[in-house]
């Protein structure tokens, strides 16, 4: 049985996380691989949220990835839609398509472009890129659930690029008056952005107090979203939470798992050159190989 089939047949949360804590890593080693090869993509935003959506597609979510379009699934929206080589990578392994695809990333006419698109590829429920309409589309999402009586979850990611954006908040005051069952916020706070710090660019916090304010159930801690434990832990709280919509506000760390790319914002989407690859390489395959001897 491989790390995938243990990773999704666990029963036991210790092992669970430690299962799930390895595929992530893994997932990570990938993706530098990937955009150092093609010389293109988005490290920086892709490694902050490896951990949260291994944990959704190999734990948390409700779907079939034979019948990609099935109408009870859970649905998962990467609003943040230039990390898509992470949403390609966890796709490829959770069964969606070969993961022999992802070497062609960006290719012309490839299924994998550079931001996700739902006509294109199995497995991605909205096409994304331009920050600030993937709380929108949760919104309509989540409704449209309510008017054909399904009990699906919808799933929306967001960076501080989004919530910079004036029709995320349109969207989630339009969520507060409607309040749609099953729509879950999960934000990805990093820290940075393009050109600097979110502090520098525009400052958001206190986020939870300002969701609060805008009528959501807010999760009342700030989780670790690089640590499996207390993902898996946020998740319990959303099933003892009751009132809808939620948001969780997880910390992040930019650039993760590579100490000279962690909180720098010139690796948001710049190329990964072959000496910074050189370097960066072994110390992912340490935390992968330190991971993986949890779980023997």
């Amino acid at each position: 049985m491989n790390l995938e089939q243990r990773a999704l047949t666990e029963t036991d949360k210790v092992k669970k996380s430690k299962l799930l804590t390895a595929l992530a890593c893994r997932f990570r080693m990938e993706i530098l691989e990937v955009l150092h090869a093609k010389q293109t993509g988005h490290w920086g935003g892709a490694s902050s949220a490896c951990e949260l959506v291994t944990a959704l597609y190999f734990h948390r979510m409700r779907i079939d990835p034979a019948h990609p379009e099935w109408d009870d699934r859970d649905r998962f929206i990467l609003s943040k839609g230039h990390a898509s080589m992470l949403l390609y990578t966890v796709l490829a392994h959770r069964g969606y398509f070969s993961p022999a695809l992802l070497g062609t990333f960006r290719d012309i006419d490839s299924s994998l472009q550079g931001h996700p698109c739902m006509k294109k590829t199995p497995g991605v429920d909205m096409s994304t890129g331009a920050l600030g309409h993937g709380i929108s589309v949760g919104v309509g999402m989540a409704l449209a659930a309510r008017i054909h009586r399904k009990d699906y979850q919808t799933y929306v990611m967001v960076g501080e690029g989004c919530l910079d954006e004036g029709q995320s908040w349109e969207a989630i005051m339009s969520a507060a008056k409607f309040k749609p069952e099953g729509l879950t916020v999960l934000v990805d706070n990093n820290g940075v952005q393009l050109d600097g710090t979110s502090d520098e660019i525009m400052p958001i916090s206190p986020l939870e107090d300002k969701f609060q304010a805008f009528g959501w159930n807010v999760l009342p801690k700030t989780y670790d979203g690089n640590n499996m434990d207390e993902i898996l832990e946020s998740f319990d709280a959303l099933d003892r939470a009751t009132s809808w919509p939620k948001v969780v506000v997880y910390r992040t760390v930019k650039g993760k798992g590579v100490s000279f790319m962690e909180g720098k914002n010139t690796w948001h989407g710049a190329p990964i050159d072959d000496t910074s690859f050189e370097l960066a390489k072994p110390e992912l395959e340490k935390a992968y190989k330190r991971a993986l001897a949890e779980v023997r």
